[in-house]
């Protein structure tokens, strides 16, 4: 179990290209991991569904896979995400991180 960090960081969910295309979201992160993020989404994802999270900050953009969707509101899901083989570079995950 990795260390999760509660830091709100601006990202862009958008599909991988080649999947059903509905346009990009911008939202934030609940909470980062070194592997991982679950992000506040006003749409449901489907599990295992593949996508490009972009940190805005930075416009360093990791792919992620769909590991859970929980609806929290009427319109509001929390996503577990997993990044598909590279830990987070994002500048201010790195700043909480080494603390």
């Amino acid at each position: 179990m990795e260390k999760r960090l509660p830091i709100a960081i601006v990202v862009r969910l958008a599909r991988e290209q080649g999947q059903h295309v509905n346009g990009a979201e911008l939202t934030y992160t609940d909470n980062v991991s070194a592997h991982g993020a679950r992000v506040v989404s006003r749409q449901a994802w489907e599990t295992g569904e593949v996508l490009t999270v972009t940190s805005l900050k930075d416009e360093i953009a990791i792919r992620a896979k769909v590991v859970y969707c929980q609806q929290v509101t009427g319109d509001r899901y929390h996503v577990g995400l997993n990044f598909q083989g590279r830990r987070v570079t994002w500048s201010t995950y790195a700043t909480y991180a080494n603390s």
